[in-house]
């Protein structure tokens, strides 16, 4: 939530349609793929400048170019020239705060994504802004960087007998809209195993760190839910719109894509629940624990209670007491008490108490 109010005050006082990237700051060079396409024959161009995509443009054939960089605003406003691309969309791609939408103009749709990824390592959500220009022949994907989710549209796109090599343009967006919805599937798996460890550690070793773990799934879920949500409101416009650049045949792949961003929801939706028992748990439990110390510390405390009473009521200054002709007495009442200190407080971490 921070990052993105620092996003915003990038452009604190611009005018509207003002192209600024709001993303982190990159140093490396945007790169092109054109994938030209018919039912007949696939052609695969990588590392292209921006005059390669000019022919594209207006090619008779399906065309997708893939621009991975949208830090370098003038390759942005290069398209936005050709296409004749409205200024405030040009500002939406270049704006990594975007939330999934879809808006419809005379000469385009214009859709925003979140693509999502898990890093098993650091257990962290990563989501990147994917921005689609689509025309009649062409769609227009722009990437914050390289790498991405979208191989297999690419291998199904190379080949001969696939209906992606046979469709319209408009069903290469569906089919990069659906790849993106059932990609949060893989992550709800991966976020799942680390509920089940978080849950069975919980349960059976809590310690000091099962408090962050939790927490860091909640504000997961939150990220999630944000993004989803966005998701399925995306694809009802999708749905229900009239632009000539959506057919009617697209439409039902469309409504099983709904289906699929309701299951993420429900999802999304559960895992919520389950985080919100797991804290329920760690508090109970944290009560629970904090009554046995109590109960252990008030036994001790009962039993020496009357000791002391009576040590201090007569004293220790009885005649007969050998220690007190002992040189040595001194020193080894107050080793013996640091002993017994130490030991307790051993004790008392073992227990896990301190």
């Amino acid at each position: 939530m921070h990052t993105n109010l620092k996003k915003h005050a990038k452009k604190a006082g611009q005018p509207p349609g003002t192209v600024i990237y709001t993303g982190q700051k990159r140093q490396d060079d945007c790169d092109i793929t054109i994938i030209d396409y018919n039912q007949d024959e696939c052609t695969v161009y990588e590392h292209q400048k921006d005059k390669a995509c000019l022919p594209f443009l207006k090619s008779t054939t399906n065309t997708w170019i893939n621009i991975n960089g949208i830090h370098d605003v003038e390759l942005i406003k290069f398209f936005g020239e050709h296409l004749q691309i409205h200024p405030l969309t040009l500002e939406d791609i270049a704006n990594t705060t975007q939330r999934p939408k879809i808006e419809e103009y005379p000469e385009y749709l214009f859709i925003v994504l979140k693509m999502i990824s898990y890093n098993e390592k650091t257990r962290e959500l990563d989501t990147e802004q994917i921005s689609l220009i689509v025309t009649t022949n062409t769609v227009i994907s722009f990437q914050e960087r390289a790498g991405d989710i979208f191989d297999p549209l690419r291998r199904r796109l190379q080949n001969a007998g696939s209906h992606l090599r046979k469709a319209a343009a408009d069903h290469l967006a569906y089919a990069i809209i659906d790849t993106t919805i059932d990609h949060y599937f893989s992550v709800l798996e991966s976020i799942s195993n680390e509920i089940e460890e978080v849950e069975t550690k919980l349960l059976n070793d809590p310690d000091n760190t099962i408090l962050h773990r939790i927490h860091k799934l909640k504000n997961q879920m939150i990220g999630l839910r944000k993004t989803v949500w966005p998701m399925r409101e995306l694809i009802n416009d999708f749905i229900r719109s009239e632009s000539a650049f959506i057919q009617k045949s697209t439409h039902i792949y469309l409504r099983d894509a709904y289906d699929h961003t309701i299951q993420v929801i429900d999802t999304v939706e559960t895992f919520r629940d389950l985080i919100a028992g797991m804290l329920d748990i760690y508090l109970s439990n944290l009560s629970n624990r904090m009554n046995s110390i109590m109960k252990v510390l008030t036994i001790i405390a009962t039993i020496f209670i009357p000791l002391t009473f009576i040590t201090g009521l007569y004293g220790m200054n009885f005649e007969h007491m050998p220690e007190l002709t002992y040189p040595w007495a001194y020193p080894a009442v107050l080793g013996f008490m640091l002993l017994v200190a130490g030991g307790m407080l051993a004790y008392f971490k073992r227990r896990r108490w301190l």
